[in-house]
């Protein structure tokens, strides 16, 4: 039988796990919500990686797991290594990048920013503010605006004025997008990346070479043309 390995990412807002083989080659992966719940998001992540999984060809030789829950999980599946985000970002960004020196993170409710050179991660630093920036902020939005939160990318490329908001924390960034929305603004995307990738660039500075991994709807579309204007 052939080696593979599972790898679980237990988020504040969201739940992920993958099954590679030994040439880093995705078996089956599964994305869906935490909703409060570590364990039961596990149990049901571990189910949907097992319907994609072929038990008469691979076999499991290790586990490991990340995340804001990684210690909790880890001891539920027995985990043979348990790291922290930002271990895991680069270790895995410079897996298939090996030239990367800036990784900038937008997660559920934090972001990131990890300098790395030669391959390993020699600083790091994450938002001070609240969650300015993150997917969360984004997520109760969509609602507000009444779209999908997949959707968020495409409508900010369709935007010929993107709108500025005002305030940096989010407590304050939602009162002043109701206000916008009211008076007939359009999106808001552009401004609430600015926020939370300028903050972390301008602590730590970035690189030459830069990826965009996290869970932000619609990243492929919007990041990488903006990222350049941080």
């Amino acid at each position: 039988m052939e080696n593979a390995y599972l790898g679980i990412d237990v988020g504040s807002i969201s739940t992920k796990g993958a099954i590679i083989d030994d040439n880093n080659q995705i078996i089956s992966s599964a994305y869906i919500w935490t909703q409060g719940d570590p364990i039961g998001a596990v149990k049901q992540l571990l189910h949907l990686l097992e319907e994609g999984f072929d038990k008469e060809r691979y076999k499991i030789v290790a586990t490991g797991s990340t995340g804001s829950a990684r210690q909790l999980v880890g001891t539920i599946i027995g985990a043979t290594m348990v790291k922290n985000e930002i271990t895991a970002h680069a270790v895995g960004t410079t897996t298939f990048y090996p030239d990367v020196r800036t990784i900038l993170e937008i997660g559920g409710q934090d972001s990131k920013i990890i300098l790395v050179e030669n391959g390993v991660a020699v600083d790091y630093a994450m938002n001070t503010l609240c969650a300015a920036g993150t997917g969360a902020f984004l997520s109760s939005q969509a609602k507000r605006l009444g779209i999908e939160v997949e959707e968020i990318g495409e409508y900010a490329l369709r935007s010929k004025h993107p709108t500025q908001i005002a305030a940096r924390c989010t407590v304050f960034a939602e009162s002043d997008l109701v206000h916008k929305i009211q008076m007939g603004h359009p999106g808001h995307y552009r401004r609430r990346l600015q926020r939370g990738g300028g903050e972390l660039s301008q602590q730590r500075g970035q690189g030459q070479e830069d990826r965009l991994p996290g869970g932000v709807p619609g990243r492929r579309q919007q990041e990488p043309r903006r990222c350049g204007g941080l």
